[in-house]
């Protein structure tokens, strides 16, 4: 199976998803394993790390983010064609923290598509153990130059 990388711009320090564990023709399941070295660690709860929920939620919208990317690369259509960008997000549900060195399963489904809108829902695991759950939405973008300023 292909890398992460070939399909979503994220790179590290901020890239969230390690791999594809599966994928059907409406989701996708990734994995990702928190590093306990991971620099956010010393400032989150110094003593009892726990992993931000922000970075939670952003695994799975790079999740959603690859699941778009590899439907458009199998429709004949190059990854750098165009990025999916975060639109809205809504109903974000914690059930339990999650600490260094924990592997999480991430997966997203998509709902619906209106007026060009992706209408998704993610969920997290660790093991057993149902870590979140969010709805979220999506426009697909041609990227921009920027300049940088």
């Amino acid at each position: 199976m292909s890398n992460v990388t070939d399909f979503i711009p994220h790179r590290p320090p901020f890239l969230f998803v390690d791999e594809v564990v599966s994928e059907s023709a409406d989701g996708l399941v990734a994995r990702k394993t928190w590093r306990a070295d991971e620099d956010f660690y010393r400032g989150h709860y110094p003593g009892m790390p726990i992993t931000p929920g922000v970075l939670l939620c952003e695994a799975v919208f790079q999740t959603g983010a690859l699941f778009l990317s590899r439907r458009q690369v199998a429709q004949g259509n190059p990854a750098s064609e165009g990025v999916p960008l975060l639109a809205r997000i809504g109903d974000v549900r914690f059930r339990n923290p999650v600490f260094p060195g924990e592997t999480i399963t991430i997966e997203v489904k998509q709902k619906e598509l209106v007026a060009g809108f992706i209408f998704m829902s993610g969920s997290v695991k660790s093991g057993d153990k149902r870590v979140l759950t969010v709805e979220f939405s999506v426009s697909w973008k041609k990227p921009e130059v920027s300049d940088g300023r």
